[in-house]
């Protein structure tokens, strides 16, 4: 049945994972008139931050681009928020909100390269966001992360591609232009998300130890101040392009990715398999 659960008039999706990708597909499944709660951690280590829903529960709440999400505490409240036109966000990292929300459509936009516990049985339709998932297996269906001609592409049968561990090519810069951790400890950033920064410069502090700033560009993200990190752990990334705008804007790689997710509920009403 189509419209099994209803928010008013509206379908609700819930989102496992509220990063940066995770934010791009809630803004424009939000745009397309979907109902959005979103679970993640409690303390979330998203790197960019300014278009990152997971902000909320830091601040309380966080507006990406024109939307607008909210830190809740209960299923009940979620509801309330998202009957009220926000994004809700729920500290809920095994997803256990899901049997009283009872979604139309679960999205698992976690992106750990492999299933942290998602069922095809969660929801009426499940779709698994990147490697991990085998759609018919554990998700209805598999949207392709990988940056490349198959980006955002729905698969109704196997996988995405293999995670590499290898970042993505932005303007000729791939491995480069992701900062790490350079010890374990505390993470205190010295400069801004939006700063311009040049090889070399410092961008934040771990226990005293320097975390330098690989390549010229543009500071994308940084970790928030007081995360715990491991050495070698993902704490920054600095865009090449120069364009100190997309720093609070939706990536073109998160927006087609969220494209995938849109189309994947709507073939499915077509095909009528809900």
């Amino acid at each position: 049945m189509w419209l099994r659960v209803r928010m008013g008039d509206k379908m609700l999706v819930v989102i496992r994972g509220a990063g940066d990708l995770a934010s791009g597909i809630a803004v424009r499944l939000h745009h397309a008139g979907f109902c959005i709660v979103m679970l993640d951690i409690a303390h979330p280590t998203t790197v960019r931050r300014t278009v990152a829903f997971s902000e909320a529960i830091r601040l309380e709440s966080m507006t990406v681009e024109d939307v607008c999400a909210r830190l809740v505490g209960t299923p009940a409240e979620a509801r309330a928020c998202v009957e009220q036109g926000s994004i809700a966000v729920l500290v809920d990292p095994i997803a256990a909100c899901v049997s009283q929300l009872q979604p139309h459509v679960l999205v698992d936009a976690i992106i750990a390269k492999r299933n942290l516990g998602t069922r095809i049985t969660d929801a009426p339709l499940v779709i698994g966001v990147g490697p991990g998932f085998t759609a018919g297996v554990d998700c209805h269906a598999v949207v392709e992360t990988k940056r490349g001609h198959h980006l955002g592409r729905v698969f109704w049968e196997g996988s995405a591609a293999p995670n590499t561990g290898v970042p993505g090519v932005i303007a000729g810069h791939s491995a480069d232009r992701v900062l790490r951790a350079p010890a374990a400890g505390v993470f205190e950033p010295v400069l801004s998300i939006g700063d311009e920064v040049h090889a070399g410069d410092v961008a934040a502090m771990v226990d005293g130890v320097p975390m330098r700033c690989t390549i010229d560009g543009v500071l994308r993200g940084l970790l928030a101040p007081g995360v715990e990190v491991t050495s070698g752990m993902k704490a920054g990334d600095i865009d090449p392009r120069d364009v100190r705008d997309h720093c609070w804007t939706v990536s073109d790689k998160a927006r087609s990715i969220g494209g995938g997710v849109l189309e994947a509920i709507l073939a499915s009403a077509t095909r009528s398999t809900l």
